[in-house]
């Protein structure tokens, strides 16, 4: 299996951003699959000096190929300035898996 598939994380400020930001890649066809989890307590460094949040955390499944879109899309969306939009390879997954992935996105 090739390295061709990423999970996308995003973090979000409620879970209201994150189901608008998951309809959105959905029907564009950038991401197959959104699990949204949460609420997550975050804390991080952030204008110098050490803040903390509730957010909701986004595991979105798409193409490698289509990253650049996705996170187009989701800054676009995002009410952060700077928000998180990492990705992550699947080293391996189970072949119907993928391929209904393949199937999915555009």
């Amino acid at each position: 299996m090739d390295n061709a598939y990423v999970v996308v994380v995003v973090a979000t400020s409620s879970k209201q951003e994150a189901e608008t930001i998951a309809q959105t890649l959905l029907e564009a066809k950038l991401v197959a699959c959104v699990n949204i989890v949460g609420p997550v307590f975050s804390r991080f460094h952030w204008a110098e000096k050490i803040d903390h949040a509730e957010e909701h955390i986004m595991l979105m499944k798409t193409k490698a190929d289509l990253f650049e879109a996705v996170s187009e899309k989701v800054k676009a969306l995002h009410s952060y300035k700077v928000p998180e939009v990492i990705a992550l390879p699947v080293m391996c997954g189970s072949r119907e898996y993928l391929a209904w992935i393949d199937t999915v996105l555009r």
